[in-house]
């Protein structure tokens, strides 16, 4: 497992906010024993702790287009971006790596947000779009690997794990009583709570998007249990 963390603010950048990524990153440690790495552009911060399961020694994360504008963190796998790939390099698409990081990325300057309808495997990922000045979330459609989320109305911030998101500075670490009588009634946490108040986990087969209007989160697929005959 690899773990994703960091912010958006759209606001000029700040001189901590290298430190303050780091910090995050560190929290996640344990996630990623192959290397961490952060990246600070505008308004932004990504910062990722690597497990190297594809492209051992080239799919490095964060992952910078080459124009620069667009920017991947991704914790998991896509199992069928083999034939993603083939399928971009039929239309013209050139690669630097063998990741599946940047076959996600192409497929977003490919076709946009509908490119997630053709991933296929465990991921949670954020893609920051400079275009569009536009913060990007998506979590798998089963929730297998995990996304928390903070919005306070100026400043977003989210990780793989709580324990990342606290250490941005003006988080609170207040426990949501509420969430400790879901834990006490189910032996869980059903999302979109968390332990913590103000900090929420976006759901399995969700996504969110981030602008300077606010957060809008949507749900891209469900399980249909529509019988046949």
């Amino acid at each position: 497992m690899c773990g994703i963390a960091g912010f958006c603010r759209f606001t000029p950048n700040r001189p901590e906010d290298e430190e303050i990524l780091c910090r995050m990153n560190r929290a996640l440690a344990h996630r990623g024993p192959d290397g961490g790495r952060v990246h600070v552009g505008d308004g932004i911060g990504f910062a990722h702790m690597r497990l190297a399961v594809v492209d051992l020694e080239r799919g490095g994360q964060p992952f910078v287009s080459e124009d620069g504008r667009t920017v991947l963190i991704l914790n998991g796998e896509i199992y069928n971006h083999d034939e993603l790939r083939s399928d971009l390099v039929r239309q013209g698409h050139r690669f630097r790596t063998r990741s599946d990081t940047e076959v996600v990325l192409q497929l977003y300057e490919s076709m946009g947000e509908r490119c997630v309808d053709l991933l296929r495997g465990m991921f949670a990922f954020a893609l920051w779009d400079g275009r569009k000045r536009q913060l990007w979330l998506v979590r798998d459609r089963l929730g297998i690997k995990p996304l928390y989320y903070y919005w306070n109305g100026e400043v977003f911030v989210f990780g793989s794990e709580p324990k990342s998101i606290l250490e941005y500075p003006g988080v609170s670490r207040d426990v949501d009583e509420r969430a400790v009588d879901a834990f006490l009634t189910f032996g869980y946490v059903p999302s979109p709570q968390s332990i913590y108040r103000g900090i929420a986990k976006l759901e399995a087969g969700h996504m969110l998007s981030v602008t300077e209007r606010g957060v809008a989160r949507s749900q891209y697929w469900d399980m249909n249990f529509t019988a046949n005959g």
